[in-house]
Protein backbone atom coordinates (compact mmCIF):
# COMPACT_ATOMS: atom_id res chain seq x y z
CA UNK A 1 0.00 0.00 0.00
CA UNK A 2 1.13 3.34 -0.65
CA UNK A 3 3.62 4.78 2.24
CA UNK A 4 2.57 8.44 1.68
CA UNK A 5 -1.07 7.09 2.74
CA UNK A 6 0.25 5.28 6.12
CA UNK A 7 2.24 8.97 6.74
CA UNK A 8 -1.22 10.88 6.08
CA UNK A 9 -3.13 8.49 8.69
CA UNK A 10 -0.86 8.44 10.96
CA UNK A 11 -0.16 12.39 11.03
CA UNK A 12 -4.51 13.16 10.48
CA UNK A 13 -4.69 10.25 13.63
CA UNK A 14 -1.99 12.27 16.07
CA UNK A 15 -3.56 15.36 15.05
CA UNK A 16 -7.50 14.48 15.89
CA UNK A 17 -6.30 12.68 19.13
CA UNK A 18 -3.53 14.54 20.80
CA UNK A 19 -3.63 17.85 19.18
CA UNK A 20 -4.15 21.97 20.42
CA UNK A 21 -7.62 22.65 19.86
CA UNK A 22 -7.79 26.92 18.98
CA UNK A 23 -11.88 27.41 19.43
CA UNK A 24 -12.26 30.35 21.27
CA UNK A 25 -9.34 31.82 20.35
CA UNK A 26 -8.15 34.65 18.54
CA UNK A 27 -7.18 33.33 14.65
CA UNK A 28 -6.88 35.19 11.22
CA UNK A 29 -8.65 32.53 9.05
CA UNK A 30 -12.19 32.75 8.77
CA UNK A 31 -14.47 31.10 6.80
CA UNK A 32 -16.56 32.88 3.36
CA UNK A 33 -19.50 33.18 5.68
CA UNK A 34 -16.85 35.33 7.96
CA UNK A 35 -17.14 32.60 10.58
CA UNK A 36 -13.33 32.48 12.42
CA UNK A 37 -11.83 28.72 11.20
CA UNK A 38 -10.54 27.80 14.19
CA UNK A 39 -8.13 24.03 14.29
CA UNK A 40 -6.94 21.20 15.75
CA UNK A 41 -3.24 21.65 15.46
CA UNK A 42 0.12 19.47 16.13
CA UNK A 43 3.42 21.44 16.54
CA UNK A 44 6.75 20.24 14.87
CA UNK A 45 5.76 17.62 11.98
CA UNK A 46 8.16 15.85 10.28
CA UNK A 47 7.66 13.09 8.19
CA UNK A 48 10.01 12.09 5.87
CA UNK A 49 9.67 9.86 2.34
CA UNK A 50 12.52 8.11 0.19
CA UNK A 51 11.78 8.87 -3.53
CA UNK A 52 14.40 5.83 -4.45
CA UNK A 53 11.55 3.77 -2.81
CA UNK A 54 8.16 5.32 -4.06
CA UNK A 55 6.34 8.28 -5.22
CA UNK A 56 4.58 9.68 -2.08
CA UNK A 57 0.99 10.32 -3.39
CA UNK A 58 -1.46 9.30 -1.52
CA UNK A 59 -4.59 7.05 -3.12
CA UNK A 60 -7.25 7.14 -0.65
CA UNK A 61 -8.42 9.96 -2.39
CA UNK A 62 -6.89 11.26 -6.56
CA UNK A 63 -4.76 14.20 -5.69
CA UNK A 64 -4.83 16.34 -9.36
CA UNK A 65 -0.89 16.00 -10.05
CA UNK A 66 -1.50 17.80 -12.87
CA UNK A 67 -2.72 20.76 -10.97
CA UNK A 68 0.22 19.92 -8.63
CA UNK A 69 3.06 19.97 -11.60
CA UNK A 70 1.13 23.56 -13.02
CA UNK A 71 1.86 25.23 -9.68
CA UNK A 72 5.21 23.99 -9.07
CA UNK A 73 6.35 25.17 -12.38
CA UNK A 74 4.83 28.33 -12.07
CA UNK A 75 6.43 29.25 -8.92
CA UNK A 76 10.10 27.52 -9.52
CA UNK A 77 10.43 27.59 -13.36
CA UNK A 78 8.26 30.95 -14.49
CA UNK A 79 9.06 32.25 -11.19
CA UNK A 80 5.68 34.07 -11.22
CA UNK A 81 3.52 36.08 -8.93
CA UNK A 82 0.49 36.65 -11.32
CA UNK A 83 -2.51 34.08 -11.15
CA UNK A 84 -2.75 34.35 -15.39
CA UNK A 85 0.23 32.65 -15.47
CA UNK A 86 -1.15 29.93 -13.60
CA UNK A 87 -4.01 26.82 -15.22
CA UNK A 88 -5.89 26.77 -11.82
CA UNK A 89 -7.79 29.09 -9.30
CA UNK A 90 -6.16 28.39 -6.56
CA UNK A 91 -4.78 31.57 -5.61
CA UNK A 92 -7.25 33.88 -6.94
CA UNK A 93 -8.63 34.45 -3.70
CA UNK A 94 -5.41 36.06 -2.74
CA UNK A 95 -5.02 38.20 -6.25
CA UNK A 96 -5.75 41.69 -7.07
CA UNK A 97 -7.51 43.14 -10.04
CA UNK A 98 -4.20 42.67 -12.48
CA UNK A 99 -3.60 39.36 -10.58
CA UNK A 100 -0.67 39.84 -8.63
CA UNK A 101 -0.28 38.32 -5.41
CA UNK A 102 2.62 41.06 -4.86
CA UNK A 103 5.72 40.17 -3.55
CA UNK A 104 5.50 36.79 -2.86
CA UNK A 105 6.46 33.02 -4.20
CA UNK A 106 7.98 32.89 -7.55
CA UNK A 107 8.54 36.80 -7.37
CA UNK A 108 10.95 35.77 -4.65
CA UNK A 109 12.55 32.89 -6.24
CA UNK A 110 13.45 35.35 -9.48
CA UNK A 111 15.08 38.02 -7.67
CA UNK A 112 18.72 37.99 -8.00
CA UNK A 113 21.35 38.37 -6.22
CA UNK A 114 25.46 38.93 -6.63
CA UNK A 115 27.58 35.98 -5.14
CA UNK A 116 31.22 35.79 -5.84
CA UNK A 117 30.71 33.85 -8.56
CA UNK A 118 28.28 36.39 -10.26
CA UNK A 119 24.78 37.32 -10.25
CA UNK A 120 22.53 34.29 -9.40
CA UNK A 121 18.62 34.22 -8.89
CA UNK A 122 17.50 31.64 -6.70
CA UNK A 123 16.62 28.69 -8.20
CA UNK A 124 19.52 29.23 -10.63
CA UNK A 125 22.14 29.36 -8.05
CA UNK A 126 20.75 25.82 -6.58
CA UNK A 127 21.12 24.76 -10.16
CA UNK A 128 25.12 25.84 -10.09
CA UNK A 129 25.54 24.63 -6.65
CA UNK A 130 24.42 20.96 -7.57
CA UNK A 131 26.41 21.07 -10.51
CA UNK A 132 29.75 22.71 -9.38
CA UNK A 133 29.60 22.33 -5.46
CA UNK A 134 27.51 19.31 -4.74
CA UNK A 135 28.87 18.78 -1.18
CA UNK A 136 28.04 22.65 -0.19
CA UNK A 137 25.86 22.71 3.00
CA UNK A 138 24.10 26.43 1.52
CA UNK A 139 22.37 24.75 -1.13
CA UNK A 140 18.71 26.30 -0.41
CA UNK A 141 16.14 28.80 -0.83
CA UNK A 142 14.12 31.12 1.45
CA UNK A 143 10.99 33.15 0.14
CA UNK A 144 9.72 34.40 3.34
CA UNK A 145 11.11 37.79 3.02
CA UNK A 146 10.66 40.00 6.07
CA UNK A 147 11.43 43.43 4.01
CA UNK A 148 8.83 42.11 1.23
CA UNK A 149 5.77 40.87 4.26
CA UNK A 150 4.09 43.70 3.72
CA UNK A 151 3.70 43.61 -0.05
CA UNK A 152 2.69 39.74 -0.05
CA UNK A 153 -1.15 39.19 -0.44
CA UNK A 154 -0.39 35.98 1.53
CA UNK A 155 2.79 34.75 3.47
CA UNK A 156 4.52 32.04 2.03
CA UNK A 157 3.37 28.61 3.92
CA UNK A 158 5.68 26.46 2.02
CA UNK A 159 8.61 29.09 2.44
CA UNK A 160 12.39 27.21 2.38
CA UNK A 161 13.93 24.28 0.48
CA UNK A 162 17.41 23.02 1.78
CA UNK A 163 19.00 20.16 -1.04
CA UNK A 164 21.75 17.63 0.19
CA UNK A 165 24.03 15.58 -1.54
CA UNK A 166 24.78 12.37 -0.29
CA UNK A 167 26.58 9.25 -2.20
CA UNK A 168 24.33 5.93 -2.63
CA UNK A 169 25.56 2.66 -2.35
CA UNK A 170 26.07 2.39 -5.64
CA UNK A 171 28.67 4.98 -5.45
CA UNK A 172 26.46 7.73 -7.87
CA UNK A 173 24.93 10.82 -5.87
CA UNK A 174 21.66 10.80 -4.49
CA UNK A 175 19.92 14.23 -4.00
CA UNK A 176 18.25 14.57 -0.68
CA UNK A 177 15.77 17.63 -0.15
CA UNK A 178 13.97 19.38 3.31
CA UNK A 179 10.67 21.24 2.90
CA UNK A 180 10.38 23.59 5.93
CA UNK A 181 6.52 24.84 5.69
CA UNK A 182 5.29 27.43 8.44
CA UNK A 183 1.45 25.88 8.43
CA UNK A 184 -0.29 23.04 6.40
CA UNK A 185 -3.63 22.51 6.00
CA UNK A 186 -4.28 18.81 6.05
CA UNK A 187 -6.69 18.07 3.87
CA UNK A 188 -6.53 20.97 1.44
CA UNK A 189 -2.94 21.30 0.89
CA UNK A 190 -1.11 18.57 2.28
CA UNK A 191 -1.23 16.08 -0.50
CA UNK A 192 -0.46 18.50 -3.23
CA UNK A 193 2.66 19.98 -1.25
CA UNK A 194 4.22 16.84 -0.91
CA UNK A 195 3.52 15.65 -4.57
CA UNK A 196 5.13 18.94 -5.65
CA UNK A 197 8.33 19.08 -3.69
CA UNK A 198 8.60 16.18 -4.27
CA UNK A 199 8.61 16.33 -7.88
CA UNK A 200 10.76 19.00 -7.63
CA UNK A 201 13.39 16.68 -6.15
CA UNK A 202 13.32 14.27 -9.20
CA UNK A 203 13.44 17.54 -11.38
CA UNK A 204 16.94 19.09 -9.72
CA UNK A 205 18.19 15.86 -9.48
CA UNK A 206 17.58 14.75 -13.23
CA UNK A 207 19.13 18.55 -13.79
CA UNK A 208 22.22 17.49 -12.11
CA UNK A 209 22.94 13.91 -13.01
CA UNK A 210 21.91 12.46 -9.92
CA UNK A 211 19.45 9.85 -8.29
CA UNK A 212 16.89 11.02 -5.58
CA UNK A 213 17.39 10.14 -2.13
CA UNK A 214 15.13 11.50 0.49
CA UNK A 215 12.27 14.41 1.10
CA UNK A 216 12.06 15.30 4.78
CA UNK A 217 8.72 17.57 5.23
CA UNK A 218 9.13 19.58 7.76
CA UNK A 219 6.01 21.45 9.43
CA UNK A 220 5.64 23.85 12.04
CA UNK A 221 1.68 24.24 12.29
CA UNK A 222 0.43 20.67 11.26
CA UNK A 223 -3.55 21.25 11.32
CA UNK A 224 -7.15 19.83 10.39
CA UNK A 225 -10.03 22.94 10.54
CA UNK A 226 -12.54 22.70 12.25
CA UNK A 227 -15.44 21.87 9.56
CA UNK A 228 -12.63 19.48 7.61
CA UNK A 229 -12.66 17.30 10.56
CA UNK A 230 -15.89 14.84 9.71
CA UNK A 231 -14.33 14.74 6.55
CA UNK A 232 -11.13 13.71 7.58
CA UNK A 233 -12.11 10.82 9.85
CA UNK A 234 -13.83 9.42 6.74
CA UNK A 235 -11.21 10.06 4.59
CA UNK A 236 -8.40 7.78 6.59
CA UNK A 237 -11.00 4.77 7.09
CA UNK A 238 -10.55 4.54 3.35
CA UNK A 239 -8.80 1.52 1.18
CA UNK A 240 -5.36 1.66 0.49
CA UNK A 241 -4.14 1.48 -2.78
CA UNK A 242 -0.42 0.70 -4.09
CA UNK A 243 1.83 3.63 -5.15
CA UNK A 244 1.49 4.70 -9.16
CA UNK A 245 5.57 4.84 -10.95
CA UNK A 246 7.00 8.08 -11.25
CA UNK A 247 8.61 9.03 -14.37
CA UNK A 248 10.30 12.02 -15.65
CA UNK A 249 11.32 12.29 -19.66
CA UNK A 250 14.97 11.22 -19.29
CA UNK A 251 15.37 13.85 -22.27
CA UNK A 252 15.41 16.69 -20.72
CA UNK A 253 18.25 17.86 -18.20
CA UNK A 254 17.67 21.47 -18.66
CA UNK A 255 15.03 23.27 -15.80
CA UNK A 256 13.30 25.05 -17.84
CA UNK A 257 12.90 22.67 -20.37
CA UNK A 258 10.14 21.17 -18.32
CA UNK A 259 6.73 20.79 -19.89
CA UNK A 260 3.86 19.00 -18.17
CA UNK A 261 3.28 16.36 -20.37
CA UNK A 262 7.12 15.29 -19.08
CA UNK A 263 5.74 14.25 -16.14
CA UNK A 264 4.06 11.07 -15.91
CA UNK A 265 2.05 8.72 -13.21
CA UNK A 266 1.46 5.37 -14.32
CA UNK A 267 -0.98 2.92 -12.62
CA UNK A 268 -2.65 5.33 -10.28
CA UNK A 269 -5.23 4.15 -8.31
CA UNK A 270 -7.44 6.48 -6.12
CA UNK A 271 -10.39 6.37 -3.79
CA UNK A 272 -13.88 8.88 -4.65
CA UNK A 273 -13.27 12.23 -4.84
CA UNK A 274 -13.91 14.63 -1.45
CA UNK A 275 -16.99 16.69 -2.94
CA UNK A 276 -16.98 20.48 -1.74
CA UNK A 277 -14.05 21.02 0.87
CA UNK A 278 -14.66 24.23 2.51
CA UNK A 279 -11.54 26.77 2.18
CA UNK A 280 -10.76 28.90 4.92
CA UNK A 281 -9.16 32.06 3.76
Amino acid sequence: MSYADEVFIRTCKDILENGSDTRGEKVRPHWADGTPAYTVKKFGVVNRYDLSKEFPIVTLRRTAIKTCIDELLWIWQKKSNNVHDLGSHIWDSWADETGSIGKAYGYQLGVKHKYKEGMFDQVDRVLYDLKNNPYSRRIMTNIYVHADLSEMHLYPCAYSMTFNVTKGENGRLKLNSILNQRSNDMLAANAMNVCQYAVLTHMMAQCSGMDVGEFVHVIADAHIYDRHIPIVKELIERPMFPAPAFKLNPDVTDFYAFKPEDFILENYQFGPKVENIPVAI
